[in-house]
């Protein structure tokens, strides 16, 4: 595993708080804006590194929009870091939350104020595709096209058809491929 170089504060402040600011549709829609800050504009991890994250940030407790800019912070910028990027991803929230709470209680019966809300969805639904699509093809490329396919399938037939939760199965996955691991490692020569 790489180690990301170190972030300056104010990138690190102001990435996230753009995540914040553009993060409509709540934690999942943010995903995509996290990559796109992180691995895209900023490469301070790699795609590999971000999708564990990701993973990681799924099976564990609480929201995905808090516990991704903790840990990215924190590993690209130490305590300090985390700090900021939590801080940073949650202002935008708890600013336009108090200022649109007190804007739709005083105007709730305007239609216009219902379809802005409705007029968002779309928007989100093409960025989820897009991140699925790239965790599609690195999965492809990863595991061949055959085993991505019928683990996509078992583990939605598990997710939507029994009601087991999704960190569970990844869980159970990372647990897996632990037991699994080669007992040993190619080490490469060193001339």
């Amino acid at each position: 595993m790489s180690h990301p170089a170190q972030a300056p504060y104010a990138d690190l402040f102001w990435a996230f708080l753009r995540t914040g600011l553009f993060g409509f549709g709540g934690g999942p829609a943010m995903i995509p804006l996290v990559q796109q800050e992180v691995v895209k504009r900023h490469a301070w991890l790699s795609d590999e590194e971000f999708v564990d994250i990701l993973a990681i940030a799924n099976m564990l407790p609480g929201p995905i929009a808090t516990k991704m800019p903790g840990y990215i912070g924190f590993r690209i910028a130490g305590v300090a870091g985390c700090l900021i990027a939590v801080i940073a991803v949650v202002l935008p929230m708890i600013v336009t939350m108090n200022a649109l709470l007190a804007i739709f209680s005083h105007y709730r019966d305007v239609a216009w104020i219902h379809g802005m809300g409705q007029a968002v969805v779309p928007v989100v639904m093409v960025m989820m595709g897009q991140l699925t699509m790239d965790f599609w093809n690195k999965s492809r490329m990863a595991l061949g096209w055959g085993v991505s396919l019928a683990m996509a399938i078992v583990a939605g037939a598990l997710i939507y058809l029994v009601g087991i939760h999704p960190g569970a199965i990844i869980g159970v996955l990372l647990f897996t491929a632990l037991l699994l691991r080669p007992t040993h490692r190619h080490e490469q020569a060193t001339p």
